[in-house]
């Protein structure tokens, strides 16, 4: 487990390796963190390791974004030649 403390952003990060994901015990140590950082009114954020594979979910999430911004640009484009045809 790994505790990151960022102080400007009033944030707490909180790495956990697969294996610690799956422990109750740690999960237990948790809690009072949690509530400490609370009194503080600062965010913790809990970040698990995947089972995926990170370079194919990476790469696939990159496609999609590439496709969706072009949709999007496409519709963008389709409605500012409406809008200059409807004047």
């Amino acid at each position: 487990m790994e505790i990151i403390q960022d102080d400007t952003k009033k944030l707490v990060q909180v790495w956990l390796t697969r294996r610690e994901s799956e422990d109750a015990a740690v999960q237990e140590r948790l809690k009072p963190i949690y509530a400490q950082w609370k009194k503080q009114k600062y965010m913790v954020a809990v970040f698990r390791s995947g089972k995926e594979d990170l370079k194919q979910s990476t790469l696939d999430l990159l496609a999609y974004n590439k496709k969706r911004c072009a949709e999007l640009v496409v519709r963008r484009e389709k409605a500012q030649k409406t809008a200059q045809m409807e004047r």
